[in-house]
């Protein structure tokens, strides 16, 4: 199609370097995934130690900074994973793939920016 690009350029000429990089941005990958998955642990830990408390603000407030925290989990992988993603288009040279990281970008520029917006909201008035 004429959106592909000379993915053999670089395949080619440097087939051990574009294998190291494949293998860089797989365990780029396997980053974000953990960091999202820390995150997601002490968040339950945090829960199950708010449901512990005998006030319902002070649960609240317990949950609230625990949710700001997952959320900036969340942000740090997402950015983790875009690094894995430029890593993979750079390598392929295919415009499709380009596209493709566009719109990843864009999806995860407007979670990014949601997530934010509710972490800041939270911040403001950690008893909702």
């Amino acid at each position: 199609m004429f959106w592909e690009g000379t993915p053999g350029l670089l395949h080619s000429d440097f087939p051990v370097l574009v294998h190291a990089l494949e293998l860089v941005s797989a365990g780029i990958d396997v980053l974000a995934i953990f960091v999202m998955l820390i995150g997601t642990i002490r968040f339950l830990i945090g829960f199950l130690r708010a449901e512990t408390k005998g006030t319902e603000p002070e649960r609240a407030r317990i949950i609230n900074g625990e949710r700001i925290q997952l959320g900036r989990y969340i942000l740090a992988g997402l950015m983790v994973f875009i690094v894995s993603d430029i890593i993979h288009t750079a390598l392929s040279l295919d415009l499709g793939d380009l596209i493709f990281l566009g719109m990843l970008v864009v999806i995860r520029f407007g979670i990014s920016y949601l997530l934010g917006q509710e972490v800041r909201a939270i911040k403001e008035d950690p008893e909702l």
